[in-house]
């Protein structure tokens, strides 16, 4: 294999200008995929020959619905207002005043807060919240308990001890002038509004999906940019120290930064739209991915320039020499991501669809850069600074450890095996899980008034269960209140669950006794936007609402099976009847959870497949159970340190887990392919493993610290993903240092046979 790769490589230096052509004509594509994607697509398929499609499906036609405007307890922002004086003379005022300015506001469409909810009384008129100004505090008392009794204020708009109430603003997005706006702007308008009640002691404090979408976003924007600069300035500092070398540097950064701009090029051309995993996860990969291949190859060219070989003969040598360890990184890295290629959810498989070709085009940039640029006059400067190498210099004086590891290779091999064992035990206990507030910094305004909301509301997070029922069931039929009055009950049994609210609540707010399947007539005394908000007849279509607090999938995943089994039974009991359920937390538990899955068995898959590789190219069954210990090593040990500082499985950590397993994996096979190569030079195995040490250590410990480096400086962002995702990084990458120079030579002294 060593030899067909050197005959179909070394026309890239013998050619320098088919090489430079290749380049170029990846790069113009590429380029084309940043302009206009659907150039290909157009190329390939002829436009006369899209035809489109008919929908040849009949489709329902509804019954015209009537012109009522739903009450709606949602809205783009949520003002949370804390104060023991709301029901009171003065509290009451400033909080007229508060939502009076808000109203006013420009960018503000629509406030509901509790005297803006339609009352229940069989007459339809309006009846405020508070009472007059010169009402008694007995009054007021009355006025909150009778609020509190309220389906849509008790619980949805007021906490149970009445301190706290929320105020729900609909936001003009045309009117808006900064992000800003959405945030510290209506906290600042209300606390200004406040102000004129200096009496009244209140506290504002803003979430909702939109503050919570500007803030993830603007600290994603900011931290992204920020960290990248600084990662990329510390990773050049630091490969500037120990390569001791402009020309080398430059060399080495060319590759992985041509591999990540091919790939987001060609990623364009399967019109994946925004997958988070591409836009984020892979750049990185990709680029660690063509750092750690491009550095073993340039430091293998520096030595043999050191030598005296010229650029040229070097290039070409050098490429001899690491490329088939290259190419093996390649294929398994991307043979291991293509496992992903068969998950169930779609943003996995395109994820995993995209590293394959990010890894392939990865590796011909490491391949063609780097020997290309080394035949030329700037591998006359490549080699400036070997002598003054700080990893060269002081690799002889680690020379002590291998030695000590060849002097107790049993002891340290069943360490390894041992520890290996034990920590991917412990990483095992780890489960899936996801919180809407892990995507916001820590101390930000939204992340804490979601904290405040799950204690005083039971949360903030609105969820369904939609219910249908067929043609045989009237659309009046007191069948349909017992059936969602059971629903009701069955959510009630949920301490997680809460303040259920559908049409059962309403009707049985208004006057009256009896069973509320017997009352079913007075749904139409129900002021229509409150019927129809839950309601809709012809549809034959009732919704019941509820809200789950900000715990996480993993915390609520028991409970929302629960509920899933407890109204399938209900379906059983009552035939004509379906349900749904539906909300951003059902989502996130199904999806979600399902993505984590998907990520982690792919892993698993991955290091079997990568396993069986190494076996097969190797043509050893020994050596491949041997790189499973150095490659499972670092995993475990990442694993470890998430289950003992109590985290979980989430898409950040198996993405971290992701990118550190296709590093670790490049570390074992340049070891494992330079050991197998000296040991056809020598009888001796443990030289064998000695020279493959010195031959590759300078490697590893270049790309570790370099990268180590890099990870480091991102663990100062208030982004909780972004310190989980570089803690990561630091300690897999150091583990997996650790475990190639120390656990790889033990074990393949110990185990390797001839």
């Amino acid at each position: 294999m060593s030899k067909l790769l050197e005959r179909s490589t070394s026309w890239i230096v013998d050619l320098p200008l088919a090489s430079g052509l290749l380049v170029i004509a990846i790069s113009a594509v590429a380029i084309a995929g940043y302009v206009d994607p659907s150039w290909l697509k157009n190329l390939l398929f002829s436009p006369a020959a899209v035809v489109e499609s008919n929908d040849l499906q009949e489709r329902a036609i509804e019954a015209e619905l009537p012109d009522v405007d739903r009450f709606s307890l949602g809205g783009d922002v949520i003002l949370a207002v804390q104060s023991d004086q709301l029901f009171t003379s003065s509290g009451a005022a400033a909080l007229r005043k508060v939502t009076d300015v808000l109203e006013s506001t420009d960018y503000i469409s629509r406030v509901v807060w509790m005297d803006r909810v339609p009352m229940l009384n069989i007459f339809g008129l309006p009846e405020p919240v508070f009472p007059h100004a010169a009402a008694s505090p007995q009054q007021y008392a009355a006025a909150k308990q009778k609020a509190l009794d309220h389906p849509f204020i008790g619980g949805q708009l007021l906490s149970s001890d009445g301190n706290t109430t929320l105020v729900m603003l609909s936001i003009d997005g045309l009117m808006v002038e900064s992000d800003e706006d959405c945030i510290a702007g209506v906290k600042q308008i209300a606390e200004t509004a406040a102000a004129d009640h200096s009496d009244v002691q209140m506290k504002f404090s803003v979430t909702g999906w939109l503050p919570a979408y500007v803030t993830a976003m603007k600290s994603h924007n900011e931290n992204q940019f920020q960290f990248m600069l600084i990662g990329y300035g510390v990773i050049a500092i630091m490969a500037v120290v120990l390569f001791r070398g402009i020309a080398a540097v430059m060399v080495v950064a060319l590759a992985p930064a041509l591999g990540v701009f091919w790939t987001l090029g060609f990623v364009n051309y399967f019109d994946f739209g925004h997958n988070p995993f591409n836009e984020v996860v892979l750049p990185v990969l990709v680029s660690l991915v063509g750092l750690t291949d491009g550095v073993h190859l340039l430091v293998q060219i520096r030595k043999l320039r050191s030598d005296g070989m010229p650029p040229k003969s070097a290039a070409k040598q050098g490429l001899k020499d690491v490329g088939l360890a290259c190419a093996l990184t390649s294929l398994t890295t991307a043979i291991g991501f293509g496992s992903l290629a068969t998950a169930n959810h779609e943003f996995v498989r395109e994820f995993g669809m995209c590293c394959v070709v990010g890894v392939i085009l990865s590796f011909v940039s490491v391949v063609t850069t780097i020997p290309l640029a080394c035949s030329t006059w700037i591998g006359k400067f490549v080699n400036v600074g070997q002598e003054k190498s700080l990893v060269d210099q002081q690799l002889g004086r680690i020379g002590v450890v291998v030695e000590w590891v060849l002097a107790h290779k049993h002891v340290v091999s069943q360490i390894a095996i041992v520890a290996t064992v034990v920590l991917i035990g412990i990483s095992l206990t780890l489960r899936p899980d996801d919180r809407r507030s892990n995507a916001l910094p820590t101390n930000s305004e939204p992340a804490k008034t979601i904290a405040l909301l799950d204690r005083e509301m039971g949360g903030i997070d609105s969820n369904s269960i939609v219910v249908d029922w067929d043609a045989s069931i009237e659309p009046d039929s007191p069948r349909v209140l017992e059936f969602i009055a059971k629903i009701d009950a069955l959510l009630a049994t949920e301490p997680l669950i809460g303040h259920p609210l559908s049409i059962a609540n309403l009707i049985e707010a208004l006057p009256g006794a009896g069973k509320a399947a017997d009352r079913m007539s007075m749904l139409e005394l129900l002021p229509p936007p409150l019927k129809r908000a839950f309601y809709t007849p012809e549809r034959r279509t009732a919704t019941v609402t509820f809200r789950v607090q900000d715990l996480g999938i993993r915390k609520y995943s028991a409970v929302f099976e629960r509920i899933e089994t407890g109204v399938a039974a209900l379906e059983e009991q009552y035939p004509g009847f379906t349900t749904e359920m539906t909300g951003d937390s059902i989502w996130r538990w199904r999806n979600l959870y399902e993505i984590v899955v998907d990520l982690a068995t792919s892993l698993g898959v991955a290091s079997l497949i990568i396993f069986a590789v190494l076996a097969l190219v190797y043509r050893s069954f020994r050596i491949g159970l041997i790189s499973i210990v150095p490659n499972c090593f670092p995993l475990a040990v990442a694993g470890t340190w998430l289950a003992v500082t109590g985290q979980s499985l989430e898409v950040v950590t198996v993405c971290a887990f992701t990118v550190c397993l296709g590093i670790a994996v490049d570390d074992t096979i340049h070891f494992l392919t330079r050991f197998l190569e000296e040991r056809n030079r020598t009888d001796d195995d443990q030289e064998a493993i000695r020279r493959a040490f010195t031959g590759v250590g300078t490697a590893l410990i270049m790309t570790t610290i370099v990268l180590v480096a890099g990870f480091s400086t991102v663990l100062l962002s208030d982004s909780r993903d972004h310190f989980i995702f570089a803690s990561m990084g630091a300690i897999t990458l150091t583990a997996a240092l650790f475990a190639d120079l120390v656990f790889l030579p033990a074990l393949l002294a110990r185990f390797v046979r001839r």
